[in-house]
């Protein structure tokens, strides 16, 4: 098979701010055909992280599939303007004006953590634009949960201390400590179940894009519960016509993933698969090779 190409940082805006995004896809064959099958993929990455995180997902997957990575506004290598409302909304918007401007054709909407939000919103939106959903320990709340105040970033906010949405000197200092790479190793190391891919690599990734410019408000924004919110997952499902696959990192202790679990399987498509993986908030990054299979398993047979 051949081996992939990539094209990375392909220049795309969205609202009049630069994001940065990648395409990789299989190398033309001898015949001048593209030698890609099926829809095209876009993943989309979780808080604090960028496009990095598919480090082994996208040379596995783009050797079938044309796959694309971006990062969401206020992450990664985009752009993080102070004035945008940072939130569900910003982010459903972002990757729906990916696929209809740059992909334009089916797409597979793939997302962890905040970045499985996103996807879920945009394939909720999409309509036949949206070839499928598959969703990795997304985030998000249902309507139960949030009148119970159960949601993720809630449950996160009480992890890095619960000055945070109080006092702005405290999350400046919170926001201080968090991005400091010893800080982010340890948090890594708590969240992935097998730590062999917590490398220099993975700290450097996340901790770079925090020095930019914006970054600070970005943060604040995403923790503040008086901040935009999204609709609740109950709802999204309602509204998703794509075919859905649930990928479970089921020792994540970001979320009890059992319960978890009960919700999504309670509100979502009838047909919706699963699987349950040995691993915790980021499985796509500590089990990529069982990620990579699931979802090519999953895409030859829907």
């Amino acid at each position: 098979m051949s081996a992939p190409v990539a094209v990375s940082n392909t220049p795309w805006s969205y609202r009049g701010h630069s994001v940065h995004c990648l395409r990789s896809e299989p190398n033309t064959d001898e015949q001048g055909g593209s030698g890609i099958n099926g829809p095209a993929l876009l993943l989309v990455h979780g808080f604090g992280a960028s496009t990095d995180h598919w480090r082994h997902n996208i040379p596995v997957l783009s050797q079938q599939y044309e796959v694309h990575a971006l990062d969401l506004l206020g992450f990664g290598k985009s752009a993080k303007p102070s004035e945008l409302a940072y939130g569900g909304a910003l982010w459903r918007d972002q990757v729906v004006a990916y696929v209809k401007e740059r992909i334009q054709r089916p797409t597979v909407l793939v997302g962890n953590s905040l970045g499985g939000y996103a996807a879920l919103a945009a394939g909720s939106n999409l309509g036949e634009a949206a070839a499928g959903v598959v969703l990795l320990n997304a985030a998000g709340y249902f309507s139960d949960e949030k009148r119970s105040k159960k949601s993720f970033l809630s449950k996160i906010s009480q992890f890095v201390g619960g000055g945070l949405l109080k006092d702005p000197l405290v999350q400046r200092l919170i926001f201080e400590n968090l991005r400091q790479p010893a800080t982010i190793r340890r948090t890594l190391n708590q969240v992935y179940i097998d730590t062999r891919n917590v490398d220099d690599e993975l700290v450097e990734a996340i901790r770079k894009p925090s020095l930019d410019p914006g970054a600070f408000k970005v943060f604040r924004s995403v923790f503040d519960t008086r901040g935009p919110q999204g609709q609740p997952l109950d709802e999204l499902f309602s509204q998703l016509k794509a075919p859905l696959l649930l990928l479970w990192g089921q020792k994540d202790p970001w979320m009890n993933a059992e319960g978890k679990r009960a919700s999504f399987l309670r509100h979502a498509p009838v047909a919706t698969q699963e699987v349950i993986l040995d691993a915790g908030h980021c499985p796509h990054d500590e089990v990529p090779d069982q990620v990579n299979a699931a979802l090519l398993d999953w895409l030859k047979s829907d």
